[in-house]
Parts: structure tokens; sequence; C-alpha cells
């Protein structure tokens, strides 16, 4: 077996559909030691459903209405509210209550520190706080006509989270990660790919734009702090929101990102659909060009079909780019529990079959 010196290294995106946190840093360590250089808290309870909780706060807060209802690609089943301010009142006027995420962080950090003292995986393994950008919320969640006035008063709130999460965890122990999903779906859609979303509302949110407020989103995060980019397809039902021809939109993203930022990346991931293996898919990582601090993480863990659908998407990858890292394409949250030890285990034989 190779040692985890030659391992390669494992990304948890995010969400762990267990029972709690300390669960959640339980079975992690446990089963993936010292290959996860970074562990979240599984976005545990109502977090599981990754922005769907956002929704009990906006429902709740003064000066917003539901204006309709919409379904959710892949959970039809579901209707989600989308808002607007009232009448008479401007987005500027609404003052959103706590959001959550930071109150979130700041108790499962307490857990994190048990774990970790207890000896659950290596002293220099950092909490990871998953959070998604602000325009994925209120594209989400609210109506076309509102979404441009209410984005920078969201991410106001998004970003003060943000900064009590700094705040209140040493920065030596914190790595934030920027769920970037709603951008991905919205630069494919408005290029011509099929989705749950028209060309025409994509074409609201110019490429720059997206590109301008995602990167406000890495420059807020202080510089001695990790920072990472979890790319996204979406997952609802576990089926993707667009089926990407191949990388090259995450590539471009990455370079400019990369080349732009006024602070480091330390990791960017990219989601491998699995039934590609194939090189096209992957030609498009030769034009990569990362910093070296930065890490690239490769989605390509998949429970059905395990260490051998594995290799055939890390014998590709290769042949365009040498050094990456293994993830799944998204978080865990939308599988049974019963599946997770299992999940946990295939990432760990993947990680060992060395670069």
């Amino acid at each position: 077996m190779t040692s985890p010196a030659h391992a390669r290294p494992v990304l948890l995106v995010g969400s762990v559909p267990l029972a709690s946190a300390t669960q959640v840093f339980e079975s992690v360590g446990s089963t993936l030691g010292g290959l996860a250089k970074r562990i979240s808290d599984g976005e545990t309870g109502p977090r599981a459903g990754w922005i769907a909780w956002q929704v009990s706060i906006l429902t709740k807060t003064d000066g917003l209405e539901i204006a309709n209802y919409v379904s959710v690609p892949g959970m039809e089943q579901y209707k989600l509210p989308r808002m607007r301010p009232k009448a008479g009142l401007k987005p500027a006027d609404i003052v959103f209550p706590p959001l959550g995420y930071a109150a979130a962080a700041r108790e499962s950090y307490e857990n994190f520190k048990q774990a970790r003292t207890a000896g659950k995986f290596p002293a220099d393994t950092r909490f990871q706080v998953s959070l998604p950008t602000p325009f994925a919320v209120v594209q989400a969640f609210f109506v076309e006509d509102v979404v441009h006035t209410i984005w920078p008063v969201y991410e106001a709130k998004m970003f003060n989270e943000l900064d009590e999460i700094t705040r209140s965890i040493p920065h030596s122990d914190l790595a934030i990660q920027w769920d970037v999903a709603v951008e991905i779906i919205t630069l494919e859609v408005a290029a011509g790919a099929a989705s749950y979303m028209s060309q025409q509302e994509a074409k609201l949110y110019p490429r720059q734009e997206i590109l301008d407020r995602l990167m406000r989103c890495c420059e807020r995060v202080p510089s001695d702090v990790e920072l990472g980019i979890h790319f996204c397809y979406g997952d609802p039902g576990h089926k993707h929101l667009v089926d990407p021809k191949d990388l090259t939109l995450l590539v471009e993203l990455a370079n400019y990102l990369s080349a732009k930022c006024a602070r480091v990346l330390n990791w960017i991931h990219m989601p491998i659909p699995h039934d590609r293996d194939d090189d096209v898919y992957f030609a498009p990582l030769q034009n990569l060009k990362l910093r070296p601090q930065t890490e690239l993480y490769l989605g390509l863990v998949h429970l059905t079909d395990g260490v051998a659908g594995a290799r055939r998407r890390i014998a590709s990858a290769s042949r365009a780019v040498k050094k990456f890292g293994i993830a799944t394409e998204c978080g865990f949250g939308r599988r049974p529990p019963e599946t997770v030890p299992a999940l946990l285990a295939l990432h760990r034989d993947i990680a060992q079959l060395g670069e």
C-alpha cells in the first residue's frame, strides 16, 4: 500500500450527511488520517441542502415578501420561494438578520479542536468553512428584476459573516472555500448550454460582472487564511444542471483568478463527470496556469464505478496535467448517510494509488 507521503491529497468538498460535526470529524479522521489537509464540519443539520436553508432567513427578513414559487431542477417535488422587497421599499432598505454561517462555524470549530486534540487527525489539519457565493443565493431566491440591486446588500451581509468567522477562529487553523456553482451555470447557459435558466436570463449577468464579484469574494479572505474555490455544475438529484463539453470554462476562470487576485488561492477544485474519461474533456488542463502555491483537485471520485473508474479518469487527466489531488464532484449532502463510510474509504483507496 502506498504510504501517505506518496499518496494524492484529498479534498472533502463540503457536505457530509452524518448526524453531527463530531461524527464527521471522527469518521473522516479514522478513514483518511492525514490525507485531507482540511476538514469541514459536514454542513450537517439544516445546512445539508446547501443554500436551501437560507430560505428560512429570507422569509423572516423584514421588508421582504414572496413573489412566487419555483421548482428545484432535479428535485421537482420541492417548491422554493422567490423574494422581492415589499412595495415602497428599495433593496438598500433591507436589513438581513444573521445568516447563520458564522454561528455554525464557531460551534463546529470547538468540536474540531476537541477531535484534533484527541488525535483524530494531524495537528496541522485546518478547519474548512465552505460558503456559497452571494450570487448563488440572490439568483436562486430573488426575482430577476431585483437581483442586481439586492446582490450587493446580501453580499455585504455575507462578508460580515465571513469577517466574524475570521475574527473568531485563529487564521492558522482556518480555510475558507467559496462554492461557485450558479456563476458556472450562468456562464455556460449564456454561451448556449441548456439548463433550468434561460439564455435571456443568463445574459442579464455579464461575464466581467461575475468575475469582478467573485474576485471580491476571494480578496475579502485575509491572506493568512487558506482560500479555495469549488467550481460546480450542480448536483440536485445527482444530476448536473449543465453537462459541460470539457474543462475550458473552468480553466479560463482559474487562470483569471490566479493572475488577477491580490492574494494566493490555495486550491481550486474542478468536477469530473463519471462518464468522462476521454482526453477531450481533460485537454484544456494543458492550458492551466496556476501559481505554484495553488493545489489542483479533480472531482473524479465516484462511488458508481469505484477505483476502476477513477483509474481511467486519472490516466486521462495525467496526460494533460501532472500534479493534482482527488475529490468528488460535489459534496456528499444528497446521498444516504449509510453510503458515507464506503465513499470515504474510496477516497483513501484512490489517494493511495499514488501520483
